[in-house]
């Protein structure tokens, strides 16, 4: 069972929707159309989808600029438990390998019912900056969906949980969840 007063978070496909999203920018901005979310089968892009590199980094530095149409959705359940788990744990920790947390810092305010001050977010500009910021924080558990941050986790003492997505099925040994309702289920709250 997990505690929820030492778990944190990634946002990018574990509570933001982002590649969802990429798709939308995709198909409205660039014409790229027939693209699946089960076409996004490794965490770098551009090994495992058939476009142009410059088109997929500029979707992603609008995604990381916040400057789109569309709508960047939460992935279903997310803000509910996220909500529970902030009664015990202020504040709720969120740990996300982009640059600067930009706009994500008011979408979550949005996605998590919880006083802004009970939410904290950590934009670290790598995968590897993770670990020192969960370590700084008491963190013993870590909800990710990459592989490659899962083992670099373990490695330093950080149970990882990966969330299921189709860029990570790849034989790993840890923990997986395939949704937030399963997520919910691993967690020790009082009184459960």
């Amino acid at each position: 069972m997990i505690d929820p007063a030492a778990v944190a978070f990634d946002v990018d496909g574990v509570i933001a929707d982002t590649m969802a999203l990429f798709i939308d920018i995709a198909r409205d901005e660039y014409a790229i159309n027939g693209l699946r979310y089960e076409d996004i089968t490794c965490y770098m892009l551009e090994e495992c989808l058939d476009i142009d590199p410059d088109i997929i980094n500029a979707i992603l530095n609008q995604i990381l600029d916040g400057d789109y149409t569309g709508s960047l959705q939460p992935i279903d359940g997310a803000g509910g438990v996220l909500a529970r788990i902030a009664r015990y744990r202020r504040p709720l920790l969120f740990v996300t390998a982009r640059p600067y947390p930009g706009p994500i810092r008011d979408w979550l305010h949005e996605i998590v019912p919880v006083d802004p001050d009970a939410v904290q977010i950590e934009a670290t500009g790598t995968f590897e900056g993770k670990t020192a910021v969960l370590l700084n924080n008491g963190i013993r558990y870590f909800i990710e969906d990459r592989l490659e941050t899962c083992f670099q986790l373990k490695d330093v003492g950080i149970e990882p949980i990966v969330y299921s997505q189709p860029w990570n099925r790849k034989q790993h040994p840890f923990i997986e969840v395939q949704n937030w309702r399963e997520l919910e289920d691993l967690i020790a709250f009082k009184g459960k």
